[in-house]
């Protein structure tokens, strides 16, 4: 069995799409489409942007979601997956790509996606940390020590790497303690805030609103979801966790397993790099997994 996994924010790089809007006209009509939607250059700033442009929230989802849905779009009939799945914003890539969403209405969710999580990282000096080397329970209950701030486990990425969340305060009074138990680093992110945490919460009621609004259709397979790790079919089960995506956990370690469990046994990676391939080599080393980027 094949699942086609898409990635998050922190694949982006400068040129990213450029060899297929080169390629293939209809990928070209895709990013003028995008652009227009957008109201502003996405293209160009894919393409020649610095590495501090697109890290800009509003930048680097929208690109992410268009070199990926560009990418899957480029399989034509080969793109047949048993099932998806999408690292926090790869959800959407994620979901287009099966049929679930249309391009226009899921770019149009990433951009309103990403402008609510701007506006929530504003609110709060806030920001992210990856912790390596330590066991997922004993993060979490270092992080539950912290009783007058918000730091939580935000991504579980692969077995020994795991990112929590919270504010500025909460992260530095959390280290030590981490290091103290046993973490070999625990290593500050460059996001702009906390990412699947409590301080999300007016971005989700903002990307509710949009969920609720946008149309939804039955999708060609099963996703498998970040907020459970377990597949679904059922449109209302998917708004519902989408909705509770932004301040819940992303549970990529148990996702990996999962569809492993499912009987996956090639992991095709859509989009920018190869970050979900290395993952997926660290959870499941007897699964293959190829990554899609410049080879097409």
């Amino acid at each position: 069995m094949k699942a086609y996994i898409f990635p998050g924010q922190g694949a982006q790089y400068t040129g990213m799409g450029k060899n297929l809007y080169e390629k293939y006209p209809f990928v070209k009509e895709l990013f003028k489409q995008a652009d227009r939607i957008l109201k502003f250059d996405l293209t160009q700033i894919m393409f020649e942007g610095s590495s501090e442009d697109l890290r800009q929230t509003k930048v680097t989802q929208p690109a992410i979601f268009l070199h990926s849905v560009a990418l899957a779009k480029v399989l034509g009939d080969d793109f047949q997956p048993d099932m998806v799945a999408g690292h926090s914003l790869g959800e959407f890539s994620a979901l287009v790509a099966n049929g679930t969403l249309a391009f226009e209405d899921g770019l149009k969710l990433v951009a309103q996606r990403a402008f609510a999580m701007q506006k929530a990282c504003e609110m709060v000096d806030s920001t992210m940390a990856a912790v390596i080397a330590l066991e997922d329970s004993v993060v979490e209950k270092i992080c539950e020590q912290i009783k007058d701030d918000v730091v939580v486990a935000a991504n579980y990425n692969c077995l020994g790497q795991i990112v929590i969340s919270g504010s500025k305060t909460a992260i530095e009074k959390v280290s030590p303690l981490l290091k103290e138990a046993g973490a070999k680093r625990v290593l500050p992110l460059s996001v702009g805030g906390a990412f699947h945490s409590p301080l999300m919460e007016p971005a989700r009621l903002e990307l509710a609103e949009a969920i609720k609004a946008t149309k939804f259709q039955q999708g060609m397979c099963p996703i498998y979801q970040n907020v459970t790790a377990q597949p679904v079919s059922s449109i209302d089960i998917i708004r519902e966790n989408l909705e509770a995506q932004l301040t819940s956990p992303v549970r990529w370690t148990q996702t990996i397993q999962n569809m492993v469990a499912a009987g996956t046994t090639q992991f095709v990676e859509v989009g920018p790099g190869t970050v979900l391939q290395g993952l997926v080599k660290k959870i499941a080393p007897n699964a293959e997994a190829v990554s899609l980027d410049g080879t097409l």
